[in-house]
């Protein structure tokens, strides 16, 4: 299973946008607290649209409860890693993967990063800005791990029109 986790989120429309994309390809997500805003739906449903009550998430009042109750490999997506999202194999789909994304203005602690320094990541940028905006890194990084497991249980046509939409 693929687990997105955000480690103290800061913006609620980033969260939002991270609850659709989760909705969309069966991602869980896991939210470390503090919480920068309230999860009442008022505060997510614009960018999260109608689809909050398909995401399946959990949250935790600190990193330590959700690393004892979270077992497998964690990836670290860091502005300061030195490897690129793609150097990295995804594709044993029967393996727990959390993707760990920090908060939006500090990023992920130096002491959890130090830790585990073989699995943080940087998805590759020019020199223009300090990172990409955490809802996009979270999609880029979860289409990375599902085109290497083939899109299981995902469809690549439209459901709503019917797969020949363009033809007809």
């Amino acid at each position: 299973m693929i687990h997105i986790v955000l480690f103290e989120p800061e913006i609620p429309q980033n969260t939002g946008n991270i609850m659709r994309t989760c909705a969309g390809t069966g991602a869980k997500l896991h939210l470390i607290e503090p919480l920068g805003f309230s999860l009442d739906e008022k505060y997510l449903k614009r960018s999260a649209v109608n689809y909050l009550k398909y995401c399946d998430y959990t949250v935790y009042p600190n990193f330590e409860d959700f690393r004892s109750k979270n077992k497998g490999t964690y990836y670290y997506l860091t502005r300061y890693g030195k490897k690129p999202h793609t150097s990295f194999n995804y594709s044993d789909t029967n393996e727990n993967i959390y993707l760990i994304f920090g908060k939006e203005s500090t990023g992920i602690p130096k002491e959890i990063l130090q830790e585990d320094l073989d699995h943080c990541m940087r998805i590759p940028m020019n020199a223009n800005i300090r990172a990409l905006n955490v809802s996009n890194a979270v999609a880029i990084m979860l289409y990375e791990v599902l085109r290497q497991q083939n899109f299981p249980n995902l469809l690549c046509t439209e459901p709503f029109k019917g797969e020949n939409y363009l033809e007809d």
